[in-house]
């Protein structure tokens, strides 16, 4: 009870700090709109509409002074960049300024150019005082250095020094074009797929066509067990006091061995996540060494062969999971579109370009996140809640606990969408091993969409 007490006390008050935490969906849409922008001469014109829209420059413009009204005046603006030394927050001001200036608005840009100029290296200063020169004369630097390595920003700054439109940036551009359809085309084509066969298996259902669903084994625990499991194992030891104990000695080993960020960020990110599985596991270990026998297929059930008809399962659900997933995700922008709370990971994918970091983070979410979670989610809590509610209780209950130990208010509508088609699939397969292949495809495509949305 102390455990259960203290865990609901420290999930309620992580979901109300989600509310203060700093959403993604702004950098994803702003990098969206950017890679729109710099790819639209690569496109045919006729396709240009559908594929980044008419104006993809004003649209991007559009989206940069919302996001920087939501973020407060310029002043504050300007405090931001400054206290932060971010060079995405530079880019996104200077982009700014430099479609302003092209869509002959020089008095709105100024103050940002002004800002810049206090804020920039040295090597960007050449830039911004060619551009704050302007409408009387300008010319391009004739380095690349700074920001102007960024296309997109070299490609504006040229067509407003140079006053012309053939500043084309086709290596850039091809890309830029690559990136967007991978993150456009190929989830349309799988949300397509997805929602035929959802309707598939809602009419053979419906027509009493499926074959019934297995037993559903797991661990001979109790209620009991299962709160102390994930009460006190998961939330208190591995959420609360691993950290505690794991930082100081994580933090010294990093300083020791010279790890620097930003390697040294997939290294914490890694072994947090390693600390964290400890607790639990070892727990969930020594409650089944006492329990006799296991049945067939062992307590988890986690059955890998033959992996092929697993990982055929996995890919079904996933496509059935995303129609669902995205219809929700929609709802829930109509209703409260600015919830914020993002997984602090999301933004570290998206900001880290070092090869070994990344490869850090994806373990950790493709390989270790999905074993742990389904392990105490699919594998044992929905079982247990299953002898005692029935299966369908189980699986929204389960679901409903998925949601919510990701402390993210603004993710638990997908989070227990997401949670609902792994209970059904645990369920429908009688297998653990479905459930971790779709857990990991899943967190393995949100990762490649980070990749492709980075810079």
């Amino acid at each position: 009870m102390v455990s259960l007490v203290l865990s609901l006390l420290l999930w309620l008050n992580g979901l109300l700090e989600s509310l203060e935490r700093p959403s993604v969906g702004n950098d994803l849409s702003r990098r969206q709109l950017e890679l729109s922008a710099l790819a639209a001469p690569a496109i045919p014109p006729s396709l240009q509409p559908l594929l980044v829209g008419v104006d993809s420059g004003g649209l991007l413009l559009a989206e940069l002074e919302k996001q920087a009204k939501e973020g407060g005046d310029s002043t504050t603006a300007s405090a931001a960049v400054q206290a932060s030394g971010e060079r995405e927050a530079r880019i996104s001001l200077l982009e700014r300024a430099l479609l302003q200036l092209r869509q002959g608005q020089p008095a709105a840009a100024r103050p940002l150019l002004l800002q810049l100029q206090r804020l920039a290296s040295a090597e960007d200063q050449a830039l911004i005082e060619q551009l704050l020169m302007l409408p009387q004369a300008g010319t391009m630097p004739a380095e690349a250095l700074g920001m102007l390595e960024d296309p997109l920003v070299r490609r504006l700054s040229c067509q407003v020094l140079a006053n012309t439109s053939d500043c084309a940036e086709p290596a850039a551009e091809r890309r830029a074009l690559l990136q967007l359809l991978g993150i456009n085309l190929l989830p349309a084509l799988a949300l397509l797929v997805g929602l035929v066969l959802l309707l598939r298996e809602g009419w053979l259902r419906w027509r009493g066509k499926q074959p019934p669903l297995p037993g559903l084994v797991g661990p001979d625990l109790g209620v009991i067990d299962v709160v102390l499991l994930i009460a006190g194992g998961f939330v208190l030891l591995g959420e609360v006091l691993t950290p505690v104990l794991l930082s100081p000695l994580l933090q010294a080993s990093l300083s020791a061995l010279a790890i620097k960020p930003p390697l040294a960020d997939g290294v914490t990110v890694l072994a947090m996540y390693l600390g964290l599985m400890a607790a639990p596991l070892l727990m969930l270990f020594w409650l089944l060494r006492s329990r006799g026998e296991a049945p067939q297929g062992g307590w988890l059930q986690f059955r890998w062969r033959p992996l092929g008809s697993a990982l055929r399962k996995s890919l079904k659900y996933l496509l059935i999971v995303l129609p669902l997933v995205a219809l929700v995700g929609w709802l829930q922008q109509l209703v409260w579109s600015d919830i914020g709370g993002s997984n602090p990971l999301l933004e570290l994918v998206l900001r880290s370009g070092n090869g070994l970091t990344l490869a850090c983070f994806a373990f950790t979410a493709i390989v270790l996140a999905p074993l742990f979670e389904e392990t105490i989610f699919r594998g044992v809590l929905l079982p247990v809640l299953g002898r005692e509610l029935g299966p369908l209780s189980a699986v929204l209950l389960s679901s409903a606990v998925f949601g919510i130990a990701h402390l993210s208010l603004g993710e638990f509508p997908p989070l227990f969408t997401l949670g609902l088609g792994l209970g059904w699939l645990r369920l429908s397969s009688g297998r653990l091993s479905t459930c971790v292949g779709l857990h990991a495809l899943w967190n393995g495509l949100t990762f490649t969409n980070l990749l492709l949305l980075a810079r």
